[in-house]
């Protein structure tokens, strides 16, 4: 059992473009596949798929990488925790890398990237940071 589900999420994803691999397992719940949505959606990784088991599912998320073979994930880093939880309103934000990176928060509205959540005016807590 873990203590920090998303903080193991992002681990594994971390070592697995660190050796470059195509895809990366772990197990599935709402909240990591919501962040894998997002990951999706700003082009971070190609897709990803949930495998039904007996138990909660697997989440496997195929990764990305340029053309020539370069890392489109460079940092991936969990801003909130247990110990110091990071809640920020739409106007404190962080801009990652002055726009170059996403923040990837929880909000009412579910799992949004920083732009998704300026565009629907909500703030929210920030889970992590990819760029």
């Amino acid at each position: 059992m873990w203590s920090d589900p998303i903080a193991d999420m992002l681990t594994r994803v971390r070592n697995a473009v660190r050796v470059r691999r195509e895809q990366v397992s772990m197990p599935s719940s709402k909240l990591k596949i919501g962040i894998a949505t997002v990951l999706r959606n700003e082009g971070y990784i190609k897709g990803f798929d949930v495998v039904e088991d007996t138990k909660q599912g697997i989440l496997r998320i195929d990764l990305k990488y340029g053309p020539r073979g370069e890392d489109v994930i460079h940092k991936i880093q969990r801003e909130s925790r247990a110990g110091r939880r990071d809640y920020r309103k739409v106007g404190e934000i962080p801009r990652v890398l002055d726009g170059l990176g996403i923040a990837i928060l929880s909000t009412s509205d579910g799992i949004l990237s920083d732009r998704g959540c300026r565009d629907k005016n909500v703030g929210g807590e920030i889970l992590c940071t990819v760029y």
